[in-house]
């Protein structure tokens, strides 16, 4: 473990900082039980014992016959707990807003929330600090999921990825349609966004070789994915469609919709074009230097909303991270600053 974060607020826990430099994630993940398990128990409540034992078995089947690189990590924890650590770790089902825009200094900042109504999201949230080839990382995450959904690497970028929606199969309730595309998955050898994600952070040493990696990466489902570089012009949203990919350069924002034109779908989230046109309003404020407020004055509704679980300012050039857990009720955690 390393030196706590300077904290703001008063809000009930802080947000650990787990150093994954020095210990691997099944120890992690051991060292945070109760945070694991809190997670799994309010997973079968959601989603029901048997469902999530079936996804569990194939995940894990799945990940083992295209040989996932991460795939012995998730191992190492599942030996620990009970069903559902696989699962977790290859599912993707939360709803996001995120907007990459200058931040008037001549740097880049990133602003993203995750959206889902699954208790303990934001209650057990961590930052993992990682490294790979390329150097340090924070992965913004929870003890025992080994992918990355939101993370920042200082004097390099920061990325987080919104779920795209999801492919519309027949006239039935979008329950079913993420069924039948959780089996097609089950036929592809390509890495999860999750994975991709950790991946880029591993391996790239700057914006434009993240960007290219995604874009030339095919992954197992569409998925939207945010960069933020460290200079002036670096950053951009992929929409990332498995086998091929869309690049919108900032000012720019994402929700849970398609970007481009002719793309169909059954969006995920709620007040997809709301949230993101807020985002982006924010965004071009702060650029024009019209805005000189707290680090989290954009959190307002419908970017901020009954769903939301986390929210995060990352700024790569400055190697700065600003995060609050949030659960239904409310904040959830102390803010991290670091």
């Amino acid at each position: 473990m390393t030196d706590k974060p300077t904290l703001q607020q008063n809000h009930p826990r802080e947000i650990p900082l787990i150093d994954l430099r020095e210990t691997s994630p099944g120890a992690a993940a051991r060292a945070y039980a109760d945070s694991v398990n809190g997670l799994l128990v309010a997973g079968k409540k959601m989603m029901t014992p048997f469902l999530i034992g079936l996804m569990d078995r194939r995940s894990e089947r799945w990940a083992r016959r295209i040989g996932n690189p991460y795939a012995d990590e998730v191992e190492e924890v599942a030996a620990s707990f009970s069903r559902g650590i696989w699962f977790m770790n290859f599912c993707y089902e939360w709803g996001c807003t995120t907007g990459v825009a200058e931040d008037g200094s001549g740097g880049v900042t990133m602003r993203r929330t995750l959206d889902w109504p699954f208790n303990g999201l934001g209650q057990e949230l961590a930052v993992l600090h990682q490294a790979g080839p390329a150097g340090e990382f924070y992965n913004i995450g929870w003890p025992g999921f080994v992918g990355v959904v939101t993370g920042m690497a200082p004097g390099r970028f920061a990325i987080a990825i919104n779920q795209a929606p999801i492919r519309s199969r027949g006239p039935w309730p979008v329950a079913i349609d993420w069924l039948l595309e959780r089996i097609e998955v089950g036929g592809r050898s390509a890495l999860p966004p999750v994975h991709l994600a950790r991946k880029v952070l591993e391996e790239c040493p700057d914006f434009e070789s993240a960007a290219e990696m995604i874009q030339k990466t095919e992954t197992a489902l569409p998925a939207f994915f945010s960069i933020a570089g460290t200079k002036p012009g670096d950053g951009c949203v992929i929409e990332h469609l498995s086998d091929q990919a869309h690049r919108h350069p900032m000012p720019t924002a994402v929700a849970n919709d398609w970007l481009s034109d002719g793309l169909s779908g059954k969006p995920r989230g709620k007040e997809n074009v709301g949230r993101r046109r807020q985002m982006i309003s924010f965004g071009e404020k702060v650029a024009a230097e019209k805005v000189n407020g707290s680090v989290f004055d954009w959190l307002q509704e419908p970017v901020l909303n009954r769903d939301t679980r986390l929210a995060a300012v990352m700024n790569a050039s400055r190697g700065s991270l600003a995060l609050r857990g949030y659960e239904k009720t409310g904040p959830a955690t102390q803010d991290f600053i670091l």
